[in-house]
């Protein structure tokens, strides 16, 4: 009987945690609620001729009219395409340069000296935490017609002409993600270096008993080691393939280069807020999203059939 008796109290005890425990996440649900699944009933806006001031259900409904409107429109259509080929290409080169925390996060952790790595580790990241206003003030300063740059090349005579740095259409996909690799390239290494530090330390003795030396140990232990991480990064990354983000783009994007710099975020911006075809914004966003779940259920496939285990 007092072995029965301890069994149910160990029960109700496990019982009572797990209550606890859930009571605990219970405001990150409702966050989560709130702010992802509660703003999906704007979908609904994409089934409406939606003529603001007016009320919602005062407008009239007009079913798949809009996304029959993004096949049926040659102009449309050649937008659309155009948005595609900048996403693409944009989130491409991102992808292409995600090693580059990796590099350094590997080479922040080669440091000795504490204090050094815990300097540049906080100058690299600080970054992250500037807005994209702030960024192209900055930008506009060095890079404007009258910028310091453009003065300075001037003055030592190496130009006749200014440069047209902002303004010119050329390698604007290589600009912007030369930018987003300045801004997030210190706070992509964090999880790297949490991945490096939970290395094993005993492999580093092993590897050194056996006379590797520092690069071998970083080849052989400390590469292997971040490849897992670096490998469910890039999988939801191409899960979000389409998410290229819009601060960045309307910030930077003028008369001169929105062919090349317009993404699927600042493309739904000009179209249902600049352009006034709510609904029709409305509906690419809601097209994206279901674009972005399809290539995360794939991604989620094809990390199942690599690592034998799913990433959700």
């Amino acid at each position: 009987m007092q072995v029965i008796k301890g069994l149910l109290a160990k029960t109700r005890t496990k019982k009572a945690q797990g209550f606890i425990l859930f009571l605990m996440i219970t405001p990150f649900l409702a966050l989560l609620f709130v702010f992802a699944y509660y703003p999906l009933w704007g979908w609904i806006y994409a089934f409406y001729d939606f003529r603001p001031p007016l009320p919602l259900f005062s407008t009239e409904f007009v079913g798949l009219h809009w996304f029959r409107l993004l096949i049926s429109n040659p102009i449309r259509v050649r937008q659309i395409l155009e948005v595609l080929r900048n996403t693409f290409a944009i989130s491409g080169l991102r992808m292409l340069t995600g090693w580059l925390p990796i590099l350094f996060a590997i080479l922040l952790s080669e440091i000795r000296r504490s204090g050094y790595r815990r300097s540049i580790q906080t100058l690299t990241t600080i970054p992250n935490f500037i807005s994209w206003v702030l960024i192209f003030s900055m930008a506009f300063a060095l890079f404007a017609n009258d910028g310091m740059v453009n003065n300075l090349l001037m003055n030592l005579g190496l130009i006749e002409t200014r440069i047209q740095f902002l303004q010119s259409s050329n390698n604007v996909w290589l600009t912007m993600t030369a930018w987003h690799i300045w801004q997030s390239l210190g706070w992509g290494a964090i999880i790297y270096l949490a991945a490096i530090m939970g290395i094993d330390p005993a492999l580093y003795e092993a590897a050194r008993v056996d006379g590797a030396g520092r690069f071998r140990l970083i080849w052989h232990i400390t590469v292997p080691g971040v490849l897992p991480t670096y490998t469910v990064l890039l999988l939801l990354g191409v899960a979000n393939f389409l998410n290229t983000g819009f601060d960045q783009f309307f910030v930077f994007s003028n008369a001169f280069n929105i062919h090349q710099i317009q993404v699927l975020d600042l493309y739904v911006y000009n179209v249902g807020i600049m352009g006034g075809l709510l609904s029709l914004g409305t509906a690419i966003s809601m097209l994206r999203s279901v674009v972005s779940l399809v290539l995360l259920l794939s991604v989620n496939r094809i990390a199942k059939w690599i690592r034998g285990e799913s990433i959700i």
